[in-house]
């Protein structure tokens, strides 16, 4: 099973109260200097960065987070065998290497990864860090009390399956072999040519085991990254780090650590973070948000202001929102009742309904529209911007409903502005144009997440959106549509039940290449291909737009994450 990444799931939490964004093309800092703000940009060490967040950054262990690339805050303390580029735009979606000498070197039929560690890699006691000790931080990754992360080394990994961890099984997994103190060799029971891409995981951070306190790591878990925890308080609610004098920038080319302590506190309210870096007093002049969106109203009171639109951050994440058909429910099983909803959609009203323009971007596409996931323009059903419904009625005639239908849409009721009321008013309002009469039945949002991910009770239409665990068409497109992830009992996240030969094939094909520009393009051409059967309509990809204060300069923000990364930040 695949989930949402945590990166994906916190950012529609986070914008419960703001606008969700997250995911598209040739992206960056639009709204701001690349370097920051004031008379001098260049950026100098020391100082204190604040970081206000709605949410906390619960588990901070490594074994237990959800994050690819490193993770934000997390990043700063656990480095990984690979990672994310830290540059703009869609240069920062490569993977690079980071505790390794290179993003790996597979086997001919990449079941086999092997890496070699840097020379001079320490953790913050001085103590060196070795192969072993990435060994075990996999392993205990698979601990029943420390669950939480991504669930893909379990799938991977040959006879990983039952794996209950070291504390219960001391004896290892055969599937990771060390030969020395710098090597580490990864058995994989299929090929996996996005492995480089796994490898960012956090999961892949070097625990040593003399060190390891199980639950209560996450309290001080050991440093091998920049900053070290000195303080973290109602679990991750206030975390404060301060600098790893083992840490050394001579093995670590993306980290920049330039403020000497990082304060983290969250469990803010989303307006009062906005409201404190708009207003840039005292601390906040030095503070940045890692989860907090601005608001469509927010925003243009944001745009009139010179001063508070120079310290607006603009990014895109790999993300889709659409709406989804269980064609297994009528009428949703007939391809031209799903070909006329396609052509009735009204892409300008949903847009609007998820905040305008500055803040989503229509989809026609399932996959984001960024090269590193294969983006390969394509509108098999062209409705213009506002709808084409005298196309919808002719379907809608030749399916046999000459004078329309009545259809139900379930959505949430979370104010996420992306599952929400307004987008599914948005949809009946243009689906009565073509006679399709829509029923809006919202769920709270635990509801709407268990019935949506239920095959035994998955509504017929709703809306549902998707986050890539990494960039690439790899996480994005086959959890949605290969046949093989469907889960009977248990977490569903293929909507459309789709289980193709031919699509399942192509996947394994792709995942067989470790050309990643290579399977970019054909994971663009298998969402061309998907996309054809119409099981879902893409409607929006979001987008970012985050203040932060006057006194934070050297602003990176990725295709990777869509979000500033605070181990680029500089403070005055």
């Amino acid at each position: 099973m695949r989930q949402p990444p945590v990166t994906a799931r916190r950012v529609a939490a986070a914008s419960v109260s703001l606008v969700l964004a997250a995911g598209a093309a040739a992206c960056g800092p639009k709204d701001n200097d690349a370097k920051g703000t004031g008379g001098d940009s260049t950026p100098h060490k020391g100082g204190t960065l604040t970081v206000l967040n709605a949410d906390a950054q619960q588990d901070f262990d490594p074994a237990r987070l959800y994050t690819s690339g490193g993770g934000n805050v997390p990043s700063l303390v656990f480095r990984t065998l690979t990672t994310r580029n830290r540059e703009n735009g869609a240069a920062g979606a490569k993977v690079v290497p980071d505790l390794a000498t290179d993003t790996g070197r597979p086997s001919k039929d990449a079941t086999v990864w092997t890496y070699t560690l840097k020379k001079g890699l320490t953790y913050e006691d001085g103590t060196p860090i070795t192969s072993a000790d990435i060994k075990y931080g996999i392993e205990r990754s698979f601990a029943p009390e420390l669950s939480g992360g991504a669930p893909y080394l379990r799938d991977w990994l040959v006879g990983a399956a039952g794996y209950q961890g070291p504390y219960k099984d001391k004896k290892g997994l055969d599937a990771i072999e060390t030969p020395d103190d710098r090597t580490i060799v990864f058995h994989l029971n299929k090929p996996e040519g996005e492995f480089p891409y796994l490898a960012t995981q956090t999961q892949f951070t070097p625990v040593p085991k003399s060190k390891d306190t199980g639950t209560k790591y996450e309290e001080h878990p050991v440093s091998s990254g920049p900053y070290r925890v000195v303080r973290n308080e109602n679990d991750g609610e206030r975390l404060i780090l301060e600098r790893n004098t083992h840490w050394s920038a001579s093995t670590d080319a993306e980290r920049k650590a330039y403020p000497d302590r990082i304060d983290v506190r969250s469990g803010l309210d989303s307006s009062v973070i906005n409201q404190r870096l708009s207003a840039s007093q005292g601390a906040d002049a030095a503070a940045v948000t890692t989860d907090t969106n601005l608001g469509p109203a927010e925003l243009a009171r944001v745009t009139g202001d010179k001063d508070l639109a120079s310290r607006v951050g603009t990014g895109h994440f790999g993300y889709t929102n659409y709406l989804a058909f269980n064609p297994d429910i009528k009428p949703f099983n007939d391809v031209k009742v799903r070909q006329a909803i396609s052509y009735a959609i009204d892409r300008s009203s949903v847009v609007n309904a998820a905040g305008g323009s500055a803040l989503a971007e229509p989809a026609t596409t399932f996959l984001p529209d960024q090269k590193s996931f294969g983006y390969t323009p394509y509108d098999l059903f062209p409705a213009g911007k506002a709808g084409d419904p005298a196309k919808a009625r002719r379907l809608l005639k030749e399916a046999g409903h000459p004078n329309g239908l009545t259809v139900t849409l379930t959505h949430s009721n979370a104010k996420d502005f992306e599952t929400s009321p307004e987008i599914a008013t948005a949809v009946q309002d243009a689906l009565k144009k073509a006679g399709i009469t829509v029923k809006l039945q919202g769920l709270e949002d635990n509801d709407y997440s268990d019935r949506i991910h239920d095959v035994k009770t998955e509504p017929g239409f709703f809306l549902a959106h998707w986050g890539a665990d990494w960039p690439s068409g790899g996480p994005f497109l086959a959890p949605i549509f290969d046949g093989r992830q469907i889960v009977k009992d248990g977490a569903n996240f293929n909507t459309g039940l789709l289980n193709d030969k031919s699509v399942n094939a192509e996947i394994d094909a792709i995942n067989k290449l470790t050309d990643l520009d290579q399977a970019a393009e054909r994971w663009g051409a298998l969402d061309k291909k998907i996309g054809e059967k119409a099981l879902t309509v893409p409607l929006f990809h979001p987008v970012y737009k985050r203040l932060y204060g006057e006194d934070v300069k050297n602003i990176v923000i990725s295709d990777w994450t869509g979000v500033l990364d605070i181990s680029q930040v500089a403070v005055k």
